[in-house]
């Protein structure tokens, strides 16, 4: 299919039978990845649904702009849409969200962690949530913007989908989807993981969408102005208490304007003068309003514990690891639910999700319960 400058090759979505006789559903925020998603999905031919979750309350969706799930983007959704021919469904999860994703966040502060509450989302209510609606429907295919791959290989017991990173290292979005589960995995496509998004804007300008020069989302969807720091204080106002901020060999340093204002790694706002090197947050003790600082080194972790396993692949010992969605995989054994890097790693926090690979394919994922610093020499008992 060839417009004026891009030239659209249909992804497979691979239905089992005639697109003509299929049902898909489409998870659409209203920006432009997953409104090209939607797009390629109905020139395949196949019957498509649109579906975008509000998850604020209509007072607070209808001021939101630039941010997931905002009131601006449910309306253009709606657009796309119409513009596509397709129906569109707006479901209300509000409560659903803020349970499961906004009171957790909250929470993770106030324990001294560090969150990812994108992926507590992709695990509710944007894939758990709408798969089960899909399946009510009685759709073939539950299809997302996400740059990932989904790619089936043959095993030992028949066909098998597998989760592989998006074609563009730049967009790839699979450790945010490590709770992905074999059963949603078997409903889900992706038909724009193979795509670079330079490529994806230019077929969404190609077809007239009026996404297709809208910018995307920087900050977490419900903190849309970046204050963090405010959100928490509002839903749990004890995390903006003062307290000490002590040295590993438990001296105090100075003081700090509340928890709320850090996570483990940051050098930034703790205010210390007189030390001869920078100084870090080496770890939060909520319980007794303390943050416990040291130089870099002191940030070195040699394994983590992990809860929460979800797991894809097969068992095995030897993987890469993510800690953190912009750095890279690094060696590392896995010994039940503990990961023990080759060589110590920075960056690594309670809260996080660490991620496992195999090359390109996503073998599974859990959240960082405690960690194991690499110079147990410079560590005092809590």
């Amino acid at each position: 299919m060839t417009g004026k400058d891009v030239t659209v090759t249909l992804p497979d979505l691979q239905l089992g039978k005639p697109p003509e006789a299929a049902r898909v559903v489409v998870a659409m925020s209203g920006g432009v990845d997953s409104s090209v998603a939607a797009m390629l999905a109905a020139r395949s031919g196949a019957e498509v649904i649109g579906v975008t979750l509000q998850l604020y309350d209509h007072g607070e969706a209808v001021k939101r702009s630039g941010a997931c799930c905002a009131g601006q983007d449910i309306y253009d959704a709606s657009q796309v849409c119409e513009k596509l021919g397709i129906a569109h469904y707006v479901l209300d999860y509000e409560s659903r969200f803020r349970e499961g994703v906004i009171e957790r966040f909250a929470d993770d502060y106030a324990r001294g962690r560090t969150p990812v509450p994108c992926s507590l989302c992709n695990q509710g209510v944007k894939f758990t949530d709408l798969h089960a609606f899909a399946r009510e429907l009685g759709a073939d295919a539950l299809v997302t913007g996400h740059y990932v791959r989904r790619v089936v290989r043959n095993g030992p017991n028949g066909p098998r989908a597998e989760l592989h990173k998006g074609r563009d290292p730049a967009r790839d979005q699979s450790y945010f989807l490590y709770g992905t589960t074999a059963e949603q995995l078997d409903l889900l496509r992706f038909p724009i993981g193979e795509l670079p998004k330079a490529e994806v804007r230019a077929m969404a300008a190609e077809a007239g969408l009026i996404v297709a020069a809208k910018p995307d989302s920087q900050d977490i969807c419900f903190v849309p102005d970046g204050d963090y720091a405010g959100l928490v204080k509002r839903l749990r106002p004890e995390t903006e208490a003062p307290g000490e901020i002590v040295g590993l060999d438990g001296r105090v340093l100075g003081q700090h304007r509340g928890i709320v204002h850090f996570t483990v790694g940051q050098r930034r706002g703790l205010e210390i003068g007189g030390s001869a090197e920078p100084l870090y947050v080496v770890r939060i003790e909520p319980d007794a309003r303390r943050l416990v600082v040291g130089p870099k080194q002191a940030l070195a972790v040699s394994e983590a514990r992990v809860g929460s396993w979800n797991w894809l692949g097969e068992d095995q010992r030897e993987v890469e690891v993510k800690v953190r969605s912009l750095s890279r995989p690094v060696p590392a054994v896995l010994d039940g639910g503990v990961i023990r890097f080759h060589q110590p790693e920075f960056g690594v926090a309670p809260g996080q999700a660490a991620v496992a690979y195999d090359g390109e394919r996503l073998l599974g994922g859990g959240w960082i319960e405690e960690t194991r610093s690499a110079f147990a020499a410079l560590a005092v008992a809590a």
